[in-house]
């Protein structure tokens, strides 16, 4: 009987690893997989499409032509990316959406870390409710947000009235806000200035005031405790905060449309023309592949820099 028991002790005790791997197995999946899926459905699958679309001809009455010819052979062309590395009014206004990104991103950097600063050091009771009015613009509707600037930027504002007044002391004719690349950046800058402050304060949260504090002691100025403590701690919030902020702001049409001029279009609104209003899907694809490349470039980069470094 011993050597019985001993032998199914044995088989449990050899089995149980077993399954504690497979455990530890099954729940990587269960924690990983609904991501994969979501990526692999919303993300991989569409973008495969866009790029066998972005080899295709246009259809006749716009869409997709078909993938076979007359004579039954795949019918496809690279005419497509020629022609926007051959016309350069498309590289043209890819390059401005880069520009609008990257002041953006720097103009919401700037106003956003004060605020972010001055929320982590505030009282504790009170950092609650200067959190939820960080983010309450979005309890309210995108587009009517927009639009209220339309107002705000309107020839008969008191915005443009009080700013053409002082021009007019200065001997300086009018100037228009609404409708040009100054009111895009404005309705950039106050669509994403709340994903530049939140990765910040969640980083500067986190910070040691000791060491603020010694640094003080041992005679270190306001500015080089900030420079030298404060901002070095700070940077992974900051390339959060700009990946989050430069992506979007990259692809963004919305605001551009509703207030940019007809000089002000960015690469989105290209990419709506051509899948609604002419219907070229195979051009719309490609700048959409170019789009997707561009903002997952800058995506890497920012996790690139944001990693640590050995030694540091």
């Amino acid at each position: 009987m011993n050597k019985v028991a001993n032998e199914v002790a044995n088989v449990v005790a050899n089995k149980l690893p077993n399954t504690a791997a497979q455990r530890g197995r099954l729940a990587r999946w269960l924690i990983s997989g609904p991501p994969l899926f979501y990526l692999l459905l919303f993300f991989a699958i569409p973008s495969l499409i866009m790029v066998f679309a972005s080899v295709r001809y246009a259809g006749d009455y716009g869409g997709l032509a078909p993938v076979f010819d007359e004579a039954g052979k795949l019918d496809l062309t690279l005419e497509n990316f020629q022609r926007f590395t051959s016309d350069f009014i498309y590289t043209a206004i890819f390059l401005k959406s880069l520009m609008y990104a990257v002041i953006t991103t720097c103009c919401c950097l700037l106003m956003a870390y004060p605020l972010a600063l001055l929320i982590a050091r505030s009282p504790k009771k009170y950092r609650d409710l200067l959190i939820l009015l960080v983010i309450l613009p979005f309890w309210s509707n995108f587009l009517i947000r927009v639009y209220a600037w339309m107002i705000i930027l309107g020839p008969q504002s008191g915005l443009t009235q009080a700013v053409n007044y002082v021009l007019g002391l200065a001997g300086i004719e009018p100037v228009r806000l609404l409708f040009t690349g100054f009111a895009v950046i404005v309705g950039l800058v106050y669509v994403h200035l709340p994903f530049m402050v939140l990765p910040l304060y969640a980083n500067l949260e986190k910070h040691d005031p000791a060491l603020v504090d010694a640094a003080q002691d041992l005679g270190a100025s306001a500015w080089q405790r900030f420079w030298r403590i404060t901002f070095p701690l700070s940077l992974p919030g900051v390339y959060a905060g700009a990946a989050l902020v430069f992506i979007p702001a990259l692809g963004i049409f919305a605001v551009s449309d509703i207030l940019g001029g007809t000089g002000s279009d960015m690469i989105g609104n290209v990419i709506k023309q051509q899948f609604l209003e002419t219907r070229d899907w195979p051009f719309g694809s490609v700048l959409s592949i170019v789009l997707t490349v561009a903002a997952l470039i800058a995506a890497g980069i920012a996790v690139l820099v944001a990693r640590p470094r050995r030694g540091a």
